[in-house]
């Protein structure tokens, strides 16, 4: 089942429900590119691959809006590094 990551615009943040708690990453816009400048994701929720859903569901909206991704924080770096399949989306 596909994660349903959400923008919330009025946060500057993407969100991720997981039962009762929110992981998100939160981000800053320029003109062509998405900066995630930091994720985080509850305690009671780590080592379960949430955070890398959440960053798979941001990727997938920012690819969509046709923009470009500038990784502000260690976890979207590393996840970008494991993941050559959205090297087009780097700015």
């Amino acid at each position: 089942m596909a994660a349903l990551v959400r923008d919330n615009r009025d946060r500057s943040r993407f969100e991720l429900d997981v039962g009762s708690e929110v992981a998100f990453a939160n981000y800053r816009l320029t003109p062509s590119a998405v900066i995630i400048t930091h994720t985080e994701t509850p305690r009671a929720l780590r080592g379960r691959g949430i955070g890398s859903e959440l960053v798979r569901g941001a990727l997938d909206l920012i690819r969509r809006d046709g923009k470009k991704v500038i990784a502000g924080c260690g976890f979207v770096v590393d996840y970008l590094e494991r993941h050559p399949e959205d090297a087009d989306l780097v700015a």
